[in-house]
């Protein structure tokens, strides 16, 4: 039953998702799994560290890990009114109205779409050198990624349940590598200095060199590493007693993504060394002279040197499965959009159907289909899947994110004042506010420092020292969720005059 205020998906069997099928633990799998912590320990650290603040990098995790929480306090208000698989676009339509709403979704599918890319560009990559290395077979990469690509659909569609199940297997080994590592540095007293934690979490040396310097190059990789954890919501209408699922779920998610960030970026920090942990990061990850070109082995060096190369073995072949974690849990956050914009009728009535197993087939085969295609693409106009598919896209998507987060923000500070029912002030008024300064913050960063993110700078401009330095490319996914964004104002404004006469519509905005 649905309780006064909340709204809740609308439909007829097979229009409806199958609810009552996830608790916190499930969803929490989703999301820890396409925060991908191991990925983000292999790529996004060793750059925090070696062009960002150093020894400091595992603070400014917990940074990040903060304000974030704070926005999940605002998240969760407007979770307890409204569930809706659409999540994002049901917030903000109900908070700011109907065309800010449609403008949210496109940025969000587009986010969703995006990260989806880039994790498949990165594991094909990765696999293809795996491959070659281990087995000696030179297959490309687009094959790896296409094989994934066909496993990833056919799990989507039978149902979330096997999803989650896969998830928390590959997610549990996962983490009880990092586990492994950080205990045998403890074990170790530290590292060659020691187990110094002032240096990494102290406020003086996480934010040495201010927002404008190396402290805001750490930041916007800390922000890149949480994309996911606000999909919670989407699994609402899913879940068991949404009201409290939903809010646990986020709370659950975003803590144990930043401890899992800074214990185990301590551990690598402490590992190498925190006075010159900077050089030895750069001479960990150098290949034929050329820093940061292979970063996980930063990882992998703490790895073998406290544990055995076996761990470090390991670990390179878990890199590969919790790719593969966060390609099954971003598909399922496409679907799931596509399935409650097409109830809605913002996209064409046949995405709202689900299939036997009570899950958004249609929305996970439209999913794979632009995926597929966009693949294709990239492999056809022979771009690299890392350097090209995997940093536009993971940057892209970042944006795209942190953009709907402010205006979940916003939606829930206009929601509350403007419904009457107040709520507890710090959810409602203080939390809303202070996370939307913080994601504005975490924004100007990450567009800042987008060349760095994503590799589109300037010839013989220095991507570690220069913000605010783009090619015409970088320029052009900057603005695409903007841009998104504004076409789905357009085409909110134009649905909106008939809104009356679209009850699935008027179910979102209330």
């Amino acid at each position: 039953m649905t309780s006064p205020g909340r709204s809740a998906g609308r439909g007829s069997d097979g229009e409806q998702l199958k609810s009552g099928r996830l608790g916190v633990l499930g969803i929490v799998f989703f999301v820890v799994a396409a925060a991908a912590p191991l990925v983000g320990m292999t790529g996004a650290v060793p750059v925090a560290i070696a062009a960002g603040n150093g020894a400091g990098a595992p603070g400014a995790y917990v940074a990040v890990g903060i304000a974030l929480l704070v926005f999940a306090s605002a998240f969760s208000a407007m979770s307890r009114v409204v569930t809706n698989t659409g999540a994002f676009f049901a917030y903000v339509g109900r908070g700011l109205g109907l065309s800010a709403g449609v403008g949210s979704a496109f940025v969000s599918v587009f986010a969703y779409l995006t990260i989806q890319l880039a994790v498949y560009g990165f594991f094909g990559g990765l696999m293809a050198g795996q491959m070659d290395a281990t087995f000696g077979i030179d297959a490309p990469w687009w094959l790896w990624t296409l094989a994934a690509w066909a496993l990833v659909l056919a799990l989507s569609v039978v149902s979330v349940d096997v999803g989650a199940k896969v998830l928390g297997t590959l997610m549990v080994l996962e983490l009880l590598s990092l586990a492994v590592v950080a205990v045998a540095v403890m074990l170790e007293g530290g590292g060659p200095d020691g187990a110094n934690l002032v240096e990494s979490f102290a406020p003086q040396n996480v934010f040495v060199g201010g927002l404008a310097g190396s402290a805001g190059i750490a930041l916007a990789f800390a922000f890149a590493s949480y994309i996911g954890f606000e999909a919670t919501a989407i699994y609402g209408e899913e879940s068991k007693d949404p009201e409290r699922t939903v809010p646990r779920a986020t709370y659950a998610a975003v803590g144990l993504i930043t401890v899992i960030f800074a214990a185990a970026s301590w551990a690598v920090v402490s590992g190498l060394g925190t006075d010159d942990v900077v050089a030895r990061v750069l001479e960990e990850s150098s290949v034929d002279g050329v820093p940061l070109a292979d970063p996980a082995a930063v990882l992998f060096s703490v790895a073998a040197s406290y544990v055995g190369d076996w761990l470090a073995t390991v670990m390179s072949w878990l890199v590969l499965s919790s790719l593969f974690a966060g390609l099954l849990a971003f598909q399922n956050c496409s679907a799931r959009y596509f399935f409650s914009l097409g109830r809605a009728g913002v996209f064409p009535g046949a995405l709202q159907s689900t299939n036997r197993h009570g899950a958004p087939g249609i929305g996970a085969i439209v999913t794979s289909v632009l995926t597929g295609a966009v693949i294709v693409v990239f492999a056809l106009a022979g771009l690299d899947p890392v350097l090209n598919l995997f940093y536009w896209s993971s940057g892209m998507a970042v944006i795209s994110v942190v953009l709907v987060e402010i205006l979940v923000c916003l939606a829930v500070l206009v929601h509350f004042r403007g419904t009457g029912r107040g709520g507890h002030w710090w959810s409602t008024l203080a939390a809303p506010v202070l996370a939307a300064l913080g994601l504005a913050t975490g924004l100007y960063l990450l567009i800042g420092r987008f060349g760095l993110l994503a590799g589109t700078v300037p010839e013989g401009v220095d991507p570690a020292v220069t913000a605010w330095q783009l090619s015409a490319t970088g320029w052009t996914l900057v603005l695409l969720p903007f841009v998104l964004f504004l076409v789905g104002l357009v085409v909110g404004a134009v649905l909106s005059r008939d809104a009356d006469q679209r009850p699935a519509l008027r179910d979102v905005v209330g």
